[in-house]
């Protein structure tokens, strides 16, 4: 099943996703083996690591919190057929394995279409379950360097269980920031909380009210939905 496409307008109606899996070095490799297969044009890895605490990272017998994000884009029913061949090849859901999910894109240029539209998936493919009535969230804190514990702090205590975390530099607008009367660092960290909608609301009211704009997190809270999911039960 492709991407419906009309002919003189390639770029419209283009139902594609966001493809993203959280996961361990060794595990991404797999992961990368199985894009490969199915004939995906390219992805993306990022170096990351994780928010467990160490007393949970050595009763699961896991040696390092270092992960691995892949990222890239697909048409949809190619991205529900993959969370199943992930959930499969990676045993999501189990200890130290990985979340996969998916997320909407409202728009891309002629060359992704052309890229990943052409990508075919089996719906008749055994144990095939369509994704899109998964209601979750991914949660995205962007705090100065250092504050990422404190985001995972005040997430827990609304009832996140697990994040993930990126280092970013800012590129700051002096003029903007002094119209708004305050600073940002230029290292960043950017915390990743996969949640589910019933527990959005209250997970970034609990980071804004600790590491918000005016703490010295200077914290940014937002979310973006999230219409599939494999894994989820790690974080349960």
């Amino acid at each position: 099943m492709c991407c419906n496409e009309k002919p003189n307008n390639p770029t419209s109606n283009a139902p594609l996703r966001f493809f993203v899996l959280i996961t361990t070095k060794k595990q991404a490799d797999i992961a990368t083996s199985v894009f490969h297969e199915c004939g995906l044009p390219s992805h993306n890895r990022i170096h990351a690591s994780g928010t467990a605490p160490n007393e949970i990272m050595d009763i699961l017998g896991l040696g390092s919190t270092d992960k691995i994000i892949l990222y890239t884009i697909m048409p949809k029913p190619f991205a529900d057929m993959m969370l199943r061949k992930m959930h499969n090849a990676l045993l999501l859901g189990t200890p130290n394995s990985g979340i996969a999910f998916t997320m909407p894109i409202s728009g891309a240029n002629n060359m992704a279409i052309k890229m990943f539209c052409h990508l075919q998936s089996d719906t008749n493919e055994r144990n095939y379950t369509p994704m899109s009535d998964v209601k979750y969230s991914m949660i995205a804190a962007i705090v100065n360097q250092g504050y990422s514990e404190d985001v995972m702090q005040a997430a827990r205590s609304a009832g996140a269980a697990g994040g993930t975390v990126i280092h970013t530099r800012h590129i700051d607008n002096e003029a903007a920031s002094n119209f708004w009367g305050f600073s940002i660092q230029d290292e960043r960290d950017i915390v990743f909380i996969v949640s589910a909608e019933d527990d959005r609301k209250k997970i970034m009211q609990a980071i804004s009210e600790q590491c918000g704009v005016n703490s010295k997190a200077k914290g940014m809270v937002l979310s973006l939905p999230i219409d599939g999911v494999s894994g989820i039960n790690e974080y349960k």
